[in-house]
């Protein structure tokens, strides 16, 4: 019995010998960290941020008590810290054994900073071990922005390009009130939020100054991978029932619930029409119009979860638009084109609809019927991924056609443009396509060559295009 207590004695020695409980007070066993600066992208002011982390490590046999560790407080900006699993503003005396570490966690909330442009916030961290001070980053970008929450515009109001437009719940455009977007305009849309329109909305950017609508969240889903590619962000913009005369140029909207939803009373007057524009990624659909008229040239539409357009009644004229799906983050079963002659009710104008050299493609079928004998629906010179024969209403088809986008999902590369090998190179008609939208939303000419590409984008060669 003594030889085994003996033993067991032994052991707990040898294990307690393997782990150095000693503190090194030596200046030269320092600290490493898993990064050198915390970069919080850009933050918008008087909101608070993400959390990001970083780890510290003690890469040496003993241990090592870090005295002090603090925000050095160079900026006006306000960061928290949380230190293996306990908050604060400074910290004494942590322990990290040797061959450990710990988890540092960095919250930021920036005061207004009562400039246009993004100012630049720079501060560290400091870690003070053994007399040695280290040191961690910080930057952000700091972002006013002008706050709106469930706001009704009931007279005419111009947004400018100065700063962000931030939208909490719902902007309301009353009937006979028009919002006027300038170029550059930027609105930020929050959870849930949307654009409602029952009088007018002019938004017309140029290809320099776009007009941006997305959500409010500018960092990173992780990594260097950003919200950009999330659906689902915002509500959406929504044009009531009397809005009519509403104009789209150079228009990016990305990231939405339902995308743009568009519903009419008289298929005589124009609701929409979009120019160059951009409709990105929703967790719904993109485009849907109910008995309203409805054009866009140059446009392009692209990732829904459901069908990325949908056109019920009224009337529908797309010119040099690209229709496409590869949605990330679900399989799509809804086709890419859903037309339908007139809602159940009968309560709109029947469809009419033309869609021009356009390009209908991608991970789902391309259109909900393929039979529209005795509708007035019509494919001009459009190219699709399905096998098919022309007919009165599909007309100089390049059936099975393959764009050869630059899509790469596995990389969240979603890019529209045509590559050199696209079936959509010169395949068109120019005679579908009016002068006005000659060039494309990246300033290409359409009428540059003899032939006319298919699609929102004009063929550029692989060699030019990487200059």
């Amino acid at each position: 019995m003594k030889q085994l207590v003996y033993i067991l004695i032994a052991m707990a020695v040898g294990l307690t010998a393997c782990i150095d409980d000693d503190f090194s007070t030596s200046q030269n066993d320092l600290l490493t960290f898993s990064t050198d600066t915390v970069t919080f992208d850009t933050v918008i002011s008087q909101q608070g941020t993400a959390t990001k982390q970083f780890i510290v490590y003690n890469r040496g046999s003993k241990q090592l008590k870090i005295s002090n560790i603090r925000v050095a407080g160079l900026s006006d900006a306000h960061f928290y810290l949380n230190v293996d699993g306990r908050k604060g503003s400074e910290f004494r005396d942590v322990e990290v054994r040797g061959g450990d570490s710990i988890f540092v966690f960095v919250e930021s909330y920036i005061d207004e900073t009562k400039q246009d442009a993004p100012q630049e916030i720079v501060d560290r961290i400091d870690f003070t071990t053994n007399g040695v001070t280290q040191s961690v980053m910080l930057n952000a970008w700091a972002q006013d922005v002008v706050r709106l929450t469930a706001d009704t515009i009931w007279e005419s109001t111009r947004f400018t390009a100065a700063k962000p437009y931030l939208i909490y719940d719902t902007l309301l455009v009353a009937p006979g009130a028009t919002l006027t977007l300038e170029p550059g305009t930027t609105l930020l849309f929050h959870k849930g939020a949307a654009l409602r329109v029952y009088g007018t909305m002019k938004a017309v950017g140029t290809m320099e100054q776009p007009i941006v609508l997305r959500g409010d969240r500018l960092d990173h889903v992780v990594g260097n991978i950003d919200f950009d590619i999330m659906s689902g962000q915002w509500g959406g913009v929504i044009f009531g029932v009397g809005s009519y005369g509403n104009e789209w140029a150079f228009v990016d909207m990305r990231g939405s619930e339902l995308g743009v939803h568009v519903s009419s009373e008289n298929a005589g007057r124009r609701t929409l029409h979009l120019f160059n524009c951009r409709l990105h990624n929703s967790s719904s659909s993109l485009l849907t119009t109910w008995g309203a008229w409805v054009d866009a040239e140059g446009t392009e539409i692209s990732d829904a979860e459901n069908g990325v357009v949908n056109f019920v009644g009224g009337r529908v004229h797309l010119i040099n638009c690209t229709l496409a799906n590869y949605y990330l983050f679900k399989a799509v079963n809804d086709p890419i084109l859903n037309v339908w002659i007139d809602d159940e009710a009968g309560s709109v104008s029947p469809l009419v609809c033309h869609l021009d050299n356009c390009i209908i493609y991608g991970n789902a079928d391309d259109i909900n019927f393929g039979n529209l004998d005795d509708s007035q629906i019509y494919l001009r010179n459009c190219l699709l991924k399905a096998n098919g024969t022309d007919d009165a209403n599909f007309i100089n088809i390049k059936w099975k056609g393959d764009p050869k986008f630059y899509v790469e999902r596995e990389k969240y590369i979603f890019d529209y443009r045509l590559k050199n090998e696209s079936d959509a190179i010169a395949a068109g008609d120019r005679s579908l396509c009016p002068a006005s939208a000659r060039y494309d939303r990246y300033g290409q000419d359409r009428f540059a060559r003899e032939g006319i590409d298919l699609g929102a984008y004009v063929w550029v060669p692989a060699e030019a295009a990487q200059q």
